[in-house]
């Protein structure tokens, strides 16, 4: 059972990126993915989660509006979409299987001009 997730990744503020999580090792619709992320010298803040059998989400509020999770089930990975992006953006990002508790490595994101 693994999560492999897509490289770091440096944009400029104002611009999109887009993060995949790939699934493999287990029954992928079974489970939810949730994206957790990480800043600089915070905790850890769950931002959400994708029921990958139906792609429904559902978002911690502080993230409903930048975000998008979506799911392609023919590829068993999910994805975090942030556009717009903050200099306060900048963490790594995790998804995790809902259940199983298994951890992608992470990915950094870096937001800087």
């Amino acid at each position: 059972v693994q999560l492999v997730q897509s490289g770091a990744e440096l944009r400029n503020p104002g611009t999109s990126v887009k993060i995949s999580c790939k699934a493999s090792g287990y029954s992928f619709t079974s489970y939810y993915i949730d994206w957790v992320r990480q800043a600089p010298g915070q905790g850890l803040e769950w931002m959400g989660r994708i029921d990958p059998e139906n792609g429904a989400t559902k978002y911690t509020q502080k993230f409903q509006d930048r975000h998008t999770f979506t799911v392609d089930t023919s590829t068993t990975t999910t994805y975090v979409e942030v556009v717009s992006l903050r200099v306060e953006d900048t963490a790594v990002y995790y998804c995790v299987t809902g259940g199983l508790a298994i951890w992608g490595r992470g990915t950094q994101v870096s937001v800087s001009s």
